[in-house]
């Protein structure tokens, strides 16, 4: 509750539409109420309201639609970069498919990074994994490592974009992160994982640093799928 008071005005009601959206009280194609009425409930101005109704439009949000009411987006079909950036930030709010999600694109994206790493900056890739000896069993210093190591991928990649996109979703991994590698299996497998990139990477074979992340990033998908399923059996005894 302290947080939501340092907020300003514009950012508090963003906070509440947003939250809204993602517990489902506005549901996509839900029509919102009156400008009037809904600054009212929000308790902000009518200009505040405009304006934050405005910039969320532009990340997908809400279709505004000049002198009619304004409706709710399906912000998983009419989303842009924008919105996932903001959406990144209220991860408890998200759907354990998010995560699911997220786990898929890594598993197409990290290994093309990882290609392109090891073709344009082989030794820094290489000096980064030789220190992954000194991990303990922290799930805490895995997840800082492991994201460090993806990032790492990103900007010796070649084109910085590359970097800027993993950017957006920092506030996911770090929430999923330590949930991960508290499992022994999670860290016992990067930490393999790990030693086997680290001998591809020495030998300058893009190829077989490609197949070890991508076999990697498979196997992350399986072992998060099982501690979700772990975690729903536990909760429904």
């Amino acid at each position: 509750m302290a947080i939501k008071k340092m907020m300003k005005p514009a950012e508090h009601a963003e906070h509440l539409l947003i939250t809204a959206i993602l517990n489902g009280e506005l549901a996509p194609g839900t029509v919102l109420p009156g400008e009037r009425r809904l600054a009212e409930e929000l308790g902000i101005t009518r200009p505040t309201l405009r304006e934050t109704l405005q910039r969320m439009a532009r990340e997908g949000w809400f279709k505004i639609r000049h002198g009619k009411s304004t409706i709710v987006n399906d912000y998983m079909a009419d989303g842009g970069m924008g919105l996932l950036s903001t959406l990144v930030k209220y991860g408890e709010y998200l759907p354990e498919s998010f995560i699911g999600h997220f786990l898929n694109i890594r598993s197409v994206l990290i290994p093309l990074l990882s290609k392109m790493a090891v073709k344009t900056n082989p030794g820094d890739l290489q000096a980064y994994l030789e220190g992954a000896g000194d991990l303990t069993a922290d799930p805490k210093a895995f997840m800082e490592y492991d994201w460090e190591l993806q990032r790492l991928m990103a900007s010796k990649s070649g084109n910085p974009l590359y970097r800027m996109i993993l950017n957006d979703f920092d506030s996911i991994y770090r929430l999923m992160g330590i949930d991960y590698f508290a499992a022994e299996t999670a860290r016992q497998s990067s930490l393999e994982y790990y030693g086997k990139l680290l001998e591809a990477v020495k030998l300058r074979d893009a190829s077989k640093v490609e197949s070890i992340v991508r076999d990697v990033m498979e196997e992350a998908i399986e072992i998060w799928t099982a501690l979700m399923t772990l975690k729903d059996k536990t909760l429904d005894e």
